[in-house]
């Protein structure tokens, strides 16, 4: 981008000199966290394993990992976005989060006073009583940004919602209006952070979210393409094995694919405009997503890979020694403890999650603590009228350098929502299945894949939408797309065992409600509540 696009504003906060970390010894905070991106960049790229990764281009992202760190091992804890985003803000499992369990509160009885969500301490909140100012722009997660400078009022102001790349340049007529768009997208992106920049007050650091919602769907057919110019015929033998590697399936993930590059073109605004105020190696900038590729069976709302690795890169020159990655297994809960720890201020007792500061400051790569070698993730109900009587699919679940354990503790329900609308004499069309979600199965997104498969229902079909056993056991280095069920084999009756067991021991210490089922009782679920099937 071109500095030229710098306002007068932006100037005028650079001759007003640099925020407060030099004078506080904290750094600033830029926490890029995008709705629906799970671990997709050029530098995730392994060139003894041919993947998706290797089809993009991401040069801003890849900054951050070139001069930073990158984990490997990244996860969310549940992939579903309010749900991941609650226990993100306090340090927990979904689970004991109230009505942070869910999508939303349809289906349940929740209410301002019998929630403990309400009651429960954001480690956001916890940065601002040590100094912080915070604030956020976009699809963030539980926090009351802190008041501002006021100086943030001497930009324009736009009364239109933020653009979504892929929807709103993709709808051009022509060439000139889509580069017209296309700067009006960056125009905005550079808004975002300058207003953070200036309303932080003089003498603090700042912590500021910007949550991007582009790679969520709807995307425009054939925007990866079009747009960026990602030919779906290049994706053929990259697709997962566990879904059809067809024309369709190849167009819908260059699309999302397309998404992920905006969010790239994003962060690249971002990080001129800090570069240009003198604040980026003021700033400790924090990339990643709350889960993985929506519309995509065994993607978004399970607990598989595809659903639950997700990106995490961090940039803080000095602390952070530059090129490094880190094997240790993390999860996103982990992030609010070590972010207090940084800024010196202590954990909330109320967290599971544990600090890896540890982590950011070593200047080793690879493992740095061999105990961390494990997450936990789980998922209770995404849309809350995916089955009759407003039911969850509950799943528990242990990932770790080896294996990957779930337990579905409901087999006999529908894993993705029931297929009632289907299982009748009117089925719904191609075009809705593409586009609308709440045709059927109101757990799996509408896309080009979910559209393919229910018009196609091969052996794809009944492998990720059909119901699953009660145990799922899987090698994920011999086995990475989790294929075959190793949960009978005699020869992992150990390991089925102990997976077993850690998941029992943190459902316990933790009192997961699910042990009790009351996830599927009040105030959690209503099962006396009428079907209504959502059209989105």
């Amino acid at each position: 981008m071109n500095k030229k696009l710098l306002t007068t504003v932006t100037y005028f906060l650079i001759l007003g000199g640099a925020l407060a970390s030099a004078t506080t010894n904290r750094p600033n905070i830029l926490f890029f966290f995008a709705d629906d991106w799970g671990r997709y960049a050029s530098i995730y790229a392994d060139p003894e394993t041919p993947s998706l990764n290797d089809i993009i281009d991401t040069p801003n992202i890849d900054r951050i990992g070139r001069e930073g760190l990158v984990f490997k091992n990244a996860f969310v804890p549940v992939a579903s976005c309010n749900p991941c985003r609650s226990s993100l803000a306090t340090g927990r499992y979904f689970w004991n989060c109230g009505s942070g369990a869910f999508l939303n509160a349809g289906g349940s009885d929740w209410t301002k006073d019998n929630n403990p969500f309400n009651r429960l301490p954001k480690f956001v909140d916890s940065l601002a009583d040590s100094g912080y100012h915070t604030a956020r722009s976009g699809k963030t997660f539980a926090f009351t940004p802190t008041t501002t400078s006021g100086k943030e009022k001497l930009l324009p102001v736009y009364k239109d919602k933020f653009p979504r790349y892929g929807l709103y340049v993709g709808e051009a007529t022509d060439e000139a209006e889509r580069l017209e768009r296309h700067n009006y997208v960056i125009k905005r992106t550079q808004h975002e952070i300058q207003k953070a920049l200036l309303g932080t007050p003089d003498g603090k650091p700042f912590f500021f979210v910007f949550g991007p919602i582009n790679v969520h769907r709807p995307y425009a057919a054939d925007s990866g393409q079009n747009l960026w110019g990602i030919n779906p015929d290049k994706l053929k033998g990259l697709i997962p094995k566990f879904l059809p590697d067809v024309e369709d399936v190849r167009r819908d993930f260059a699309d999302y694919l397309g998404e992920v590059l905006a969010l790239d073109l994003m962060l690249g605004v971002i990080l001129e405009e800090l570069e240009a105020t003198g604040e980026l190696d003021n700033t400790l900038v924090i990339l990643s997503g709350d889960h993985g590729i929506p519309g995509v069976p065994r993607g978004k709302t399970n607990c598989y890979d595809l659903a639950i690795q997700a990106p995490l890169l961090m940039r803080w020159p000095g602390p952070i020694t530059p090129g490094r990655t880190v094997e240790d297994f993390v999860s996103l809960i982990d992030l609010g403890p070590t972010l207090l720890e940084l800024a010196r201020t202590e954990a909330m007792d109320s967290m599971a999650g544990r600090s890896f500061l540890e982590q950011i400051k070593s200047q080793k790569s690879g493992w740095i603590d061999p105990k961390r070698d494990q997450v936990i993730v789980g998922r209770e109900r995404h849309y809350h009228s995916a089955r009759e009587g407003n039911l969850p699919y509950p799943m528990r679940a242990v990932r770790n350098n080896d294996y990957l354990y779930i337990k579905n503790f409901k087999p006999d329900r529908w894993p993705m929502g029931d297929p009632n609308s289907w299982n009748t004499h009117q089925k719904p069309t191609y075009d809705q299945l593409h586009t609308l979600t709440g045709v059927t199965t109101t757990d799996l997104d509408a896309s080009l894949t979910k559209a393919y498969m229910f018009t196609h229902r091969d052996e794809h079909f009944e492998l990720t939408l059909g119901k699953r056993p009660v145990e799922e056991l899987y090698d994920t280095k011999n086995d990475p797309d989790q294929l075959h069920n190793l949960a009978g084999d005699p020869s992992k009756a150990s390991v089925l065992k102990d997976l077993r067991q850690q998941l029992d021991t943190v459902m316990l210490a933790t009192s997961d409600p699910r042990l009790t089922d009351s996830f599927d009782h009040l105030p959690y679920s209503d099962p006396t509540k009428p079907l209504v099937r959502a059209r989105r």
